[in-house]
């Protein structure tokens, strides 16, 4: 019997049955474009809050991406419903004919300089994240940091790790399980996330002005020379085109333990790296332009699929938290945005990935090594650009297998986890999910990709005029629905009480900003 075997057998028995609880959470991020499809070049909206401090609506890399936040919940329907509900009082409170762009891939784009940069305020934190974004335009292009996505937060509850602690953890403390086979579930995530990009990748083309003065593989969509593409690409977002660095190609992070993790980034933090020394800490007018001459500024740049996290206190680093506290949830990073779902994503694809998730968790893991750790790159690299190829071979363990083999027999073995779950919760939503990919790995024209560059196609539309539409589409239904009026006055609280927050926290005495940043580093030092 296989360990997944033995341990949905164990899960199954008797009073087992409700100790499988996920937890999940939704990161979101979406531009803001103007009626004519240009990067909305307005300040963050003042009534959505403090993108510094309000708990659900900020930005990300540009004052012009907004990024919404759910609270963690364990129901499907209640997180898409927050979500929704969030983008109902964005929608009302955006500038004068602005709406938000539904693809990850970005609209279109002028001169990299025109992009402008997040602010966050006066004070020091609120400085060293515009000076971070500010790092990252330098050593990548403001062009880069448009793309969007959705981050997928997961845990699992106490019980479940009561419970199987009590089986598998001797010796360990109960963190220290958790950190170990919150691990595991990382490293089969890396080496499966692949069907992720297939069934879900939503952004096979792009804007040409995306590419402007880049170094390409792509190609214009029959006669449209405005719109480029891949013919058999999922997800350029995950290529070398998105969210991929160069530079970070040196950097291995090892998943085998959480103190290598760790050790790992902190050195990427702490250690010079030339081409980030040459360019200097400050700008010709003695400002600010990069935060250090690190290979990475603060863990957050290091770009991967997935993340091991742990909430963070006030000042405190992301990796600080995970050495002084363990792991807590998961972060999934390699979600597209689906221009054709008004919120970017739906239920069933959020129940397939909690299924996928809680496979990796189950499923027998195996120490990482640096033949699987390319093999995993080489398959992402396959999956971006030719996953719809019925002739392209993925790299397993066993040698090459097309997609359609290997992805049968994951779903398959997800099946059993699926019926896990729906008896937890009594329901037959994450088997529906399930059975809903199946059709997909049969027949490539039913994802995503192949869609959005079919319609493109049938309709003599470009990738730009898709999105365009698309967009103005999900615009008019939520301007045609709009809040309950309670719900708005909570919310308009909400962000009222966020300004207020912020402007606490920068009537507070400021130390100077060099010294604000050598504490806030010093934690690194601590972690390796």
């Amino acid at each position: 019997m296989s360990l997944l075997s033995q341990r949905l057998a164990l899960l199954s028995e008797s009073g087992n049955e409700h100790l499988t609880r996920v937890f999940k959470g939704l990161e979101k991020e979406s531009l803001r474009v103007s009626p004519d499809g240009q990067l909305s070049q307005n300040d963050h909206p003042r009534a959505l809050g403090s993108a510094l401090t309000h708990p659900n609506i900020t930005t990300d890399y540009s004052e012009a991406l907004l990024e919404f936040i759910t609270e963690p919940t364990e129901d499907t329907e209640t997180l898409l419903q927050q979500l929704d509900d969030i983008q109902r009082y964005t929608y009302k409170n955006l500038p004068e004919g602005e709406t938000l762009w539904v693809a990850s891939m970005p609209c279109m784009l002028t001169a990299d300089e025109d992009i402008p940069v997040a602010r966050y305020g006066d004070s020091n934190v609120g400085k060293m994240k515009t000076v971070y974004r500010l790092g990252l335009g330098e050593r990548y292009g403001r062009t880069m940091q448009t793309i969007a996505g959705v981050h997928y937060n997961f845990s699992l509850g106490d019980e479940f790790w009561d419970f199987w602690h009590r089986q598998e953890g001797a010796g360990e403390t109960l963190q220290n399980y958790k950190n170990r086979r919150y691990l595991d579930l990382i490293r089969n995530f890396r080496g499966n996330f692949w069907l992720l990009l297939y069934l879900f990748g939503a952004s096979p083309a792009v804007c040409r002005s995306f590419v402007r003065d880049r170094e390409h593989q792509l190609q214009p969509v029959g006669q449209d020379d405005h719109s480029l593409h891949s013919p058999h690409a999922t997800t350029l977002r995950m290529g070398d085109l998105g969210y991929q660095s160069s530079a970070q190609s040196s950097l291995v992070v090892c998943y085998n333990d959480l103190s290598s993790y760790i050790q790992t980034l902190c050195g990427a933090i702490t250690q010079p790296h030339q081409e980030y020394v040459d360019k200097g800490l400050s700008n010709s007018n003695g400002d600010y332009h990069q935060l250090n001459t690190s290979l990475l500024q603060i863990e957050n740049e290091f770009y991967s699929t997935i993340r091991p996290k742990r909430t963070a206190r006030s000042g405190e680093t992301a990796l600080s938290a995970l050495a002084s506290r363990g792991i807590e949830y998961i972060e999934v990073r390699c979600v597209d945005l689906n221009p054709y779902e008004p919120l970017g994503v739906n239920a069933e694809q959020l129940y397939f990935m909690d299924v996928f998730l809680m496979y990796c968790l189950l499923v027998r893991s195996p120490q990482a090594s640096g033949e699987k750790y390319l093999r995993e790159l080489e398959n992402q690299r396959l999956m971006v650009y030719r996953g719809r190829d019925p002739e392209m071979k993925l790299l397993s363990e066993i040698g090459e297998q097309s997609l359609q083999q290997w992805g049968k027999v994951l779903l398959r073995e997800m099946q059993a986890v699926a019926r896990l779950l729906d008896t937890s919760y009594n329901t037959k939503r994450y088997s529906e999910a399930v059975k809903a990919q199946m059709p997909k790995l049969k027949d490539a024209s039913l994802t995503p990709s192949a869609q959005l560059l079919d319609q493109m196609q049938r309709e003599d539309k470009t990738f730009f005029q898709l999105a365009m539409s698309l967009s103005q589409q999900h615009g008019e239904r939520y301007r045609g629905a709009p809040l309950d009026s309670q719900l708005e006055r909570e919310m308009q609280k909400l962000a009222e009480d966020s300004l207020a927050q912020q402007a606490e926290v920068e009537a507070q005495p400021q130390e100077p900003f060099e010294d604000y940043i050598k504490a806030y580093y010093s934690q690194y030092n601590c972690c390796q």
